[in-house]
């Protein structure tokens, strides 16, 4: 951890969590190169979230190589933090994603480093659903952030 990282989540990053939000999921790859997901973020606490990893993925060989993870995330205004640290697996599907094949990780939070820049503002990193599917897409992203939430591990 460097000197302008912390140990822990902040107040504000914390509160713009709790009900679930996207987020980038980064990972190093075989290669040494790094990559990137899509995926769905909750926090538990100052110092654990959870996040969604779909099976069979590259991210998930990387995940279960190494252990490790960050997590970019970008909200409203000038919330932009990339959190790294340990993840690990703790539930094989995520039932409210089904049939997509998705499973649910956590993240010890190692380091926590705020990436925005004094008088910029940024917009939150959301799925644009099509307008067909955006009500039941949103309805389901809201189980999924739920069941991330209540699950016991």
């Amino acid at each position: 951890m460097n000197a302008d990282s912390s140990p822990a989540l902040t107040e504000r990053l914390v509160g713009y969590l709790r009900p679930g939000a996207p987020g980038l999921m980064l990972t190093s790859g075989a290669d040494g190169y790094p990559a990137s997901a899509y995926t769905w973020v909750v926090v538990m606490d100052a110092g654990c979230l959870r996040f969604a990893v779909d099976c069979g993925s590259s991210a998930l060989e990387n995940l279960r190589r190494s252990g490790q993870a960050s997590l970019q995330i970008i909200g409203p205004g000038d919330i932009s933090f990339l959190i790294k640290g340990k993840a690990r697996q703790i539930r094989q599907q995520i039932e409210a994603a089904a049939p997509a094949a998705v499973m649910l990780w956590e993240l010890d939070v190692m380091a926590v480093k705020d990436q925005s820049w004094a008088g910029v503002t940024t917009t939150a990193l959301q799925y644009q659903w099509p307008a067909a599917q955006r009500e039941a897409m949103h309805k389901m992203e809201q189980a999924v952030y739920a069941e991330m939430r209540d699950f016991a591990a």
